[in-house]
């Protein structure tokens, strides 16, 4: 028998590194409308392909085409339009106050607008999402208002959290926002909670879980997969797959599974991976996984193909690990110009229409902006009062915590 020599321990390794020429040659791209919609109701046995596949709606001349098309009129399209528009305006405006001091910490969604907008106009009321760091689009599109997000960003007096989160981490029950957690990959398994608990009551409303693909590296990923699949929790499963962790490459979570849905299957749970820079696309794959829970059919699997355009966070710099030039190549393109183009394809928009909105969103975030300052910003203005630490904890206050509150005298 031959010698199989020494073992030799192995650490994947990106296609390029920083002052290398991008190269996505790894990323099959389907042709637009070529993948089946299958039936609401179908065994995840029949559809095992999706998890390797991509599902697209938009071609690159702009056209609507395939099974998955056709669910959108012009109005909520133009809708959803203004929502990225508007979600990419705000990140430029926060991202511009970091750097003026006016918050510590801020995390753009550049090039990811359209997972969340889209995903958020297929739940229904009470559905509750429990997000990562980067889904503020659910808030832009459920019309959270813009002010109260400026608010918690700059943890000043009118801070709905009343600065006890870090700045970008929002919460809103009204709005199905579930508070996010510093602390990653926590958030998936409360999700399969809270769905079968919902079921457990006999409710209507299911829930929808988000995490990074660098985060389904945590066993809390896991967990929750176990979990939902063996009570057929009614929620759906998001695995945002935007290429990169905070400096580390989707290869490194990925493993050997070849997709992160693939992780899906080794439970049953049907797994899908969609083009998540298409707008049409996302709202079709969130409508069918939402309707499959909503069946008690039990959980699905999505997963996001992205790519995060900008930096991980205002702490980060991503010319450390990856070439400058690599967003520019990204093969599925920008979500905002492709659902533009989509637009002005069907007759409805124009390039004219377009700059007059950007000019139109850039005014309003700027005077929320201002409304927001006028209540105070990191360094400057009024703070949430030192009472507010006591309050909100305990149903009825300890008697330790009010006489810490007196000598405090708040």
């Amino acid at each position: 028998m031959a010698d199989a020599g020494m073992l030799r321990f192995h650490v994947p390794e990106p296609e390029v590194r920083p002052g290398g020429t991008p190269d996505f040659s790894n990323v099959p791209i389907p042709r637009a409308g070529s993948v089946p919609r299958p039936e609401i109701d179908v065994d995840p046995r029949e559809i095992r392909d999706l998890a390797f596949s991509i599902i697209r709606v938009l071609n690159r001349s702009g056209e609507a085409v395939g099974p998955w098309a056709g669910l959108l009129t012009h109005e909520e399209l133009l809708e959803g339009l203004r929502h990225m528009m508007t979600l990419r305006i705000f990140d430029a405006r926060m991202q511009m106050a970091q750097r003026q001091g006016k918050t510590s910490f801020y995390m753009q969604h550049l090039g990811e607008e359209a997972v969340a907008c889209a995903f958020r106009k297929a739940l229904s009321p009470g559905d509750m999402n429990f997000p990562t760091y980067r889904q503020a689009g659910l808030l832009i599109a459920d019309g959270y208002p813009m002010v109260t997000m400026m608010n918690q960003i700059y943890s000043n007096e009118a801070d709905p959290l009343k600065g006890r989160q870090l700045p970008i981490m929002y919460s809103s029950k009204e709005h199905g926002f579930f508070s996010i957690s510093g602390n990653l990959a926590t958030q998936y398994v409360q999700a399969v909670g809270w769905a079968m608990a919902s079921a457990i009551k006999g409710d209507t409303r299911i829930a929808a879980g988000w995490i990074g693909d660098g985060s389904t590296a945590e066993s809390d990923f896991h967990s929750a997969l176990v979990f939902a699949s063996t009570y057929k929790a009614p929620v759906v499963l998001n695995v945002v797959n935007n290429q990169w962790a905070i400096s580390t490459f989707q290869g490194i979570a990925r493993g050997g599974s070849g997709t992160f849905a693939a992780r899906g299957l080794g439970f049953g749970i049907p797994s899908l991976r969609v083009d998540g820079n298409d707008y049409l696309a996302v709202y079709a794959v969130a409508k069918w996984a939402i309707e499959r829970a909503r069946r008690n059919l039990g959980p699905t699997l999505v997963e996001y193909v992205t790519y995060r355009a900008g930096a991980h966070s205002t702490s980060d710099d991503p010319s450390a690990y990856r070439p400058k030039a690599e967003s520019d190549a990204w093969p599925l393109g920008d979500p905002v110009i492709r659902l533009k183009n989509h637009l002005i394809h069907r007759g409805v928009w124009s390039d004219e229409r377009h700059a007059q909105a950007e000019a139109e969103i850039l005014d309003t975030v700027i005077a929320a902006q201002k409304e927001a300052e006028a209540h105070g910003t990191l360094h400057s203005g009024n703070k949430p009062s030192m009472r507010d630490m006591f309050e909100g904890v305990y149903e009825t206050m300890p008697p330790h915590l009010r006489r810490q509150r007196q000598q405090a005298g708040v």
